[in-house]
Order: C-alpha cells, then structure tokens, then sequence
C-alpha cells in the first residue's frame, strides 16, 4: 500500500516560547527525530507549515522526497494543516503526526496502517481521548474536512461523524507502547525537559502524572 506521511510544523510554539522543532533531544532536533521514523514508511513526506515559515532547523537535513508546503487555510489550526497535507497528497491513505512527537513507535504506527484499508480514518483512543494528529487519513476525509473549516470549526473530531473511523482502543496501544510515549507531545519547557530525560535512559518510563497532564491536554481537539 501506498503511503504519503504528513507532518504538521505550523504551530506557533506559544507556550514553549520558541521553536520546538529546532530542540534538540537526544542529540537530534525535534523535527529530525519524527522526520527520520516516518521515512521508515515512504519516501513521499509532507512538511505543512504556516505560510512563510517553511525555515527549517540548521541541524535538520529533510529526508529524499520530502515537500515543503504551506496551509491552505491559515489560522485552520492543525485541521487546516491536515487538509493541505491531504490536497496535495498522492496516496489514498496518509500517515499523520505532529512535529513535537519525540517517541514515535514505529511498530504502533505500521499497526495503523495495517488496519486502515477498510478505513477513512485509523485514530487511537488512549485513556479518556483521542489522538488526532497520530492518526491515518485516507483522502476521502478532505471533503468533510473543507467543509467544517469553511464554516470556522478547527476541531478535527467534529469530521468524525461524517467518515467510517477505526478507533484504536487502549488495550491495541498498550501491546506496542505501553506507556503512550508515542502520542507524548512537547508544548512546555517541562515537556521537552522531560523529553531530554527520557532519550537519555534505556527504558524512559512517563510517569502518572505525566499521563494525566496529557490527557488533559486533549480537550482541545
């Protein structure tokens, strides 16, 4: 099966205060890190940013293939940038992730691609929400994506209804990646601390509380 990755580089760093993508962790920056696992899949790679700031980390070399593109909507959020991904996109179904993913599992990943051909959407649920934007895509979500951008909704769970989804429950996560590393993101100076602790240890275990902050973090989508 053909696949496209696509990532999603357009966020503003607010609450970081600064580039995300160009930290580095475990001698690699952010971006780096997520680029070199997605090549394990394709060599066709979509980088979405936010128009004119496609500038990319001095210490990021893209991997062959990869295509540098800008939102479509702007101020779509990470909604706007899926769509501009999917538009442009050759592959019917399309592996999609943040930027500030430092744990991609490689193995959770292929299994969601491997269940996706019945699917226009592959998404685990990991304790009380989902994970969007570590999820799989096929291009028949671009029409009831556009339509709730054109409307002003930037929650990409509101399309759900409106496509077949494959939920990835809890128990199918835990035999690839028990601790939900995989779906940890980076938006706090405490996170990429804890980011820089976990790269550093053979068995980087995340903690309870960790896990809780995370979830939390979900409301948004």
């Amino acid at each position: 099966m053909a696949i496209t990755s696509i990532v999603l580089a357009g966020g503003k760093s607010t609450r970081l205060g600064k580039d995300k993508a160009a930290e580095l962790i475990g001698g690699e920056s952010l971006l780096q890190r997520v680029l070199s696992r997605l090549a394990t899949f394709s060599t066709d790679i979509i980088l979405v940013t936010a128009a004119g700031q496609a500038k990319l980390p001095d210490s990021c070399s893209l991997p062959s293939g990869t295509r540098i593109i800008d939102d479509i909507f702007p101020g779509g959020g990470s909604l706007g940038g899926i769509y501009a991904g999917l538009s442009v996109s050759s592959s019917l179904h399309n592996l999609v992730v943040a930027c500030d993913m430092p744990f991609l599992n490689v193995s959770l990943l292929q299994y969601l691609l491997e269940v996706s051909p019945p699917f226009d959407a592959v998404v685990p649920r990991v304790r009380d929400g989902f994970e969007p934007l570590h999820a799989v895509y096929s291009k028949s979500c671009i029409a009831p994506i556009q339509s709730l951008l054109e409307q002003g909704n930037h929650r990409i769970i509101d399309f759900f209804p409106q496509v077949k989804v494959r939920c990835v429950v809890e128990e199918e996560v835990n035999r690839f990646d028990p601790e939900h590393l995989s779906v940890f993101n980076i938006n706090t100076q405490d996170d990429l601390n804890r980011a820089r602790r976990l790269a550093l240890s053979d068995t980087p275990l995340f903690s309870k509380s960790a896990n809780i902050v995370a979830a939390k973090r979900r409301i948004h989508y």
